[in-house]
C-alpha cells in the first residue's frame, strides 16, 4: 500500500473583541467551523486566514477594531471582518471598513453571522466532511468550562439617542423558547454550572412574537422573560440576568429570584437619574418611580443584588442634573456600578445636541460620581462580613491555600471576586460553602467552612 501524505488542516485566527452578545457570535462561528475540520487559533502568523469580530458601539471601540484588522492584514493578509463595525456604512453608502482597508477579503455585518462561514470556504475549503465530534453537545466556548453565556434575542427596538445599535444591528429578533431551552440543556450536558442571560434588550423578550403561546418541555408557556425565567429555574444551575431594561414586567421576575428559581441579581442599565437628561437619552423618566420600584424589590427580595451603569457628561447636562444623579446613587444604594463619560458616536442623534460638556468636565464628573459610589459599594460589602455564602470557583487554589471565586452576588469579569482560603483541594465549577471575613475595595475574603 502506499503511503499517503497526511492532510494538512486549515488553520484559521480568531479575534474577537467586544461585549459578551460579539463573544456568543463568535462562539458560534468557532462552534461551526471546528465542527468542519478547521483548526481554531489566537494568532496571526500561524494561520491559513483571520478572522476579526469587531465592536462599533463607541468611537474607541471603533479605533480598537480597525488596529486590529489593520494589524491582521500587516501579518498575515488574508482577513475576514465581522460584527458590528462590519455593517457600519458610510455617509455615501460605502462600506466602511472596506473603504478605510480595500485588502480584507470581505466584510459581514452582524445579521450576516451565518455567511461567515461560507465565505471562509470561498477562500479556504473545508477540510473534510462535518466532524460534529469535534465540539461539545452546547457548542465551542470562549468561556471557562464552567460558566456560558446564553444569548436569547438579537437586535434592539429602542431609540437611545447615544446609541447606534438598531443601526449596526437591526430590530428585535427573540429566539424560540424552545431553542433557548435546547441550548441551555447541552449547557447543562457539558458540566456548565453558572449561565448568564443576555440580549440588546433582555426585558424585552418575545414582545417581537407577541408574547406568543410555545412549548418547553411538553408545558404550554408563553413567550416572554417571566416564563424563560421560570423554564430555565428547572435547570438548577445559576441563572444571571444582564442588560435587563427597566420595565414594569421586571417587577415579575423579582418574586422569581426570591424563590430561587434564578439568582438575585439584576443587571440594569439606568444610565441617569435626572428627568431631564433621561428625556434626552430617550429613555424611562421616572428616576422617583425607579427608587420607589428598587425599595419593593428589596422588600420582595432582600438578598437582590442590583448592578447598573450610568454616564456622565451627556450633552447639555448641567451641574444641577448631575447633583440629581449623585443624590439617587446614594439614595438607591446600589451594589455595583461602572460608569462612563459620554463619547459621541457617528451616527448617533446625540451628536447634533446643543451644549456639550468639556471633556475635563466630563472627567471631573466620573471622578466624583465614583468616589461616591465606592463608598456606598464599601459600606454595602461591609454588610456581608459574617454570613457564609455559597461560592462558585473560578480558579483553583494557590501555593498559600487561596482559591478565586464568586457568589450570586458577582457576575464574572464585571465585578469584584471572593478569596476563599480552602480547606482542601478545589477546582472551577465546584462550589463551598465560605464565611466572609473581610473585605477589599472590591472584594472578598473569606474562609471556607464544612457544613
Amino acid at each position: 500500500m502506499l503511503n499517503e501524505t497526511p492532510r494538512r488542516i486549515p488553520t484559521i485566527g480568531f479575534v474577537s473583541l467586544g461585549c459578551a452578545k460579539a463573544l456568543v457570535d463568535s462562539e458560534r462561528v468557532i462552534t461551526e467551523l471546528r465542527s468542519e475540520g478547521y483548526s481554531i487559533v489566537d494568532n496571526y502568523r500561524d494561520s491559513d486566514l483571520v478572522i476579526v469580530n469587531t465592536c462599533g458601539f463607541i468611537n474607541e471601540a471603533i479605533e480598537e477594531s480597525l488596529g486590529a484588522i489593520a494589524e491582521a492584514t500587516r501579518e498575515n493578509g488574508r482577513v475576514i471582518v465581522m460584527g458590528c463595525l462590519g455593517g457600519k456604512k458610510d455617509a455615501d453608502g460605502t462600506n466602511f471598513v472596506m473603504k478605510r482597508n480595500p485588502a480584507v477579503l470581505g466584510v459581514l455585518g452582524p445579521e450576516e453571522e451565518k455567511d461567515v462561514v461560507k465565505l471562509v470556504h470561498q477562500h479556504l475549503p473545508a477540510p473534510h466532511a462535518p466532524y460534529l465530534d469535534l465540539v461539545p453537545g452546547g457548542g465551542v466556548r470562549l468561556t471557562p468550562q464552567h460558566y456560558a453565556y446564553l444569548k436569547i434575542s438579537e437586535g434592539c427596538n429602542n431609540h437611545c439617542t447615544f446609541c447606534i445599535i438598531p443601526q449596526l444591528r437591526g430590530k428585535l429578533h427573540s429566539r424560540s423558547m424552545d431553542s433557548i431551552m435546547r441550548e441551555a440543556w447541552s449547557l447543562k450536558e457539558d458540566g456548565v454550572k453558572e449561565i448568564m442571560v443576555i440580549a440588546e434588550d433582555t426585558s424585552a423578550y418575545g414582545s417581537d412574537l407577541g408574547y406568543k403561546l410555545a412549548f418547553a418541555g411538553g408545558r404550554p408557556v408563553h413567550t416572554r422573560l417571566e416564563d424563560l425565567c421560570v423554564e430555565l429555574g428547572r435547570l438548577g444551575l445559576w441563572i444571571r440576568l444582564h442588560y435587563v431594561y427597566p420595565y414594569p414586567m421586571v417587577d415579575r421576575i423579582i418574586p422569581l429570584m426570591a424563590e430561587g428559581k434564578i439568582l438575585p441579581y439584576l443587571d440594569i442599565p439606568l444610565q441617569h437619574a435626572d428627568p431631564d437628561v433621561l428625556r434626552r437619552m430617550a429613555r424611562p423618566a421616572h428616576a422617583e418611580k425607579t427608587l420607589e420600584r428598587i425599595r419593593k424589590w428589596r422588600e420582595i427580595c432582600p438578598d437582590l443584588t442590583i448592578r447598573s451603569s450610568f454616564v456622565v457628561g451627556f450633552p447639555g447636562e448641567t451641574e444641577e442634573e448631575f447633583q440629581h444623579l449623585l443624590d439617587f446613587i446614594r439614595e438607591a444604594e446600589l451594589d455595583r456600578v461602572g460608569c462612563f463619560t459620554y463619547s459621541p458616536v457617528d451616527g448617533a442623534k446625540a451628536n447634533d445636541f446643543p451644549d456639550a460638556v468639556p471633556d475635563d468636565v466630563k472627567e471631573d464628573r466620573r471622578r466624583r460620581f465614583m468616589e461616591v459610589q465606592a463608598e456606598v459599594s464599601a459600606a454595602k460589602l461591609k454588610r456581608r462580613i459574617g454570613n457564609v455564602e455559597t461560592v462558585l470557583i473560578d480558579e483553583p487554589e494557590d501555593e498559600d491555600g487561596v482559591a478565586v471565586g464568586r457568589t450570586a452576588h458577582e457576575a464574572p469579569e464585571v465585578d469584584g471576586v471572593v478569596y476563599v482560603t480552602v480547606t482542601r483541594p478545589v477546582k472551577p465549577g465546584e462550589f463551598v460553602r465560605a464565611k466572609i471575613v473581610r473585605t477589599e475595595e472590591h472584594d472578598l475574603v473569606a474562609l471556607q467552612v464544612e457544613e
